[in-house]
């Protein structure tokens, strides 16, 4: 998928990808330890054991275009080739606008999927 947007003029950067249950533990606690609360962090943050990204198939993306794991992600060209082409590599978004995790929107978190 990276490969043919590059082709494009589509440029992807992954920000993250695997990462274990006591990596993803260590991100609790600091954002305990920098004083937000439990409730907060699990909008933004699966629990240890719930993330996508303990699978392997979940990808943070970023483009040069925008911060990484922003929001302003979602006004880059490529947010939109990979809302027009990511599901013919079978990726999507996991988190879109109101959805049902209950996870904050993370337009850059895309996830891979099998039909």
């Amino acid at each position: 998928m990276k490969s043919q947007a590059s082709k494009e003029g589509i440029i992807l950067n992954v920000v993250s990808a695997f990462r274990t249950v006591d990596r993803q533990k260590e991100i609790i606690q600091a954002k305990i330890e920098a004083g937000q609360p439990i409730n907060e962090i699990l909008h933004t943050c699966a629990a240890p054991g719930f993330s996508e990204h303990h699978t392997g198939r979940a990808l943070d993306l970023t483009s040069t275009e925008s911060e990484p794991l922003s929001e302003m992600f979602e006004d880059t060209e490529a947010f939109s080739w990979l809302m027009e082409n990511a599901n013919y590599y079978s990726f999507r978004m996991s988190y879109p606008k109101g959805n049902s995790a209950g996870i904050l929107y993370e337009p850059w978190h895309w996830a891979h999927y099998h039909e």
